[in-house]
């Protein structure tokens, strides 16, 4: 996708904490989940990355997404997933997960009503 076309994208404005795992570093960092979408999510926190960094996101009901750094500014920072996910997923109470290939589409899939 180009920056136009992910800006178009619509993201859930939310307040989660998630787990980041940066590519090289043994700890993940804990962050907050300010919006999430499809494509990626925008995070709050303290950790050391860059634009590029290869990094993963513990999303609760999903588990761990791959991706990497879009942008940063301040403490802030977006993550660009590898692959699409459901964020509504994302939003069910915990203990209502379900398989975590579910919550994972390639991109361009679309995804299916059940």
């Amino acid at each position: 996708m180009s920056n136009v076309e992910t800006r178009q994208v619509d993201r859930d404005s939310l307040f989660l904490l998630a787990q980041v795992r940066v590519d090289g570093v043994d700890h993940p960092n804990k962050v907050k989940v300010r919006n999430l979408s499809t494509g990626g999510m925008m995070a709050e926190g303290d950790v050391d990355v860059g634009r590029g960094s290869p990094v993963e996101v513990e999303l609760r009901n999903i588990g761990w997404v791959k991706g990497s750094v879009a942008w940063r500014q301040d403490n802030r920072f977006g993550i660009a997933f590898l692959d699409e996910i459901d964020p509504k997923q994302v939003r069910e109470p915990l203990g209502t997960k379900a398989p975590a290939s579910a919550g994972q589409a390639k991109r361009g899939e679309q995804f299916r009503k059940i």
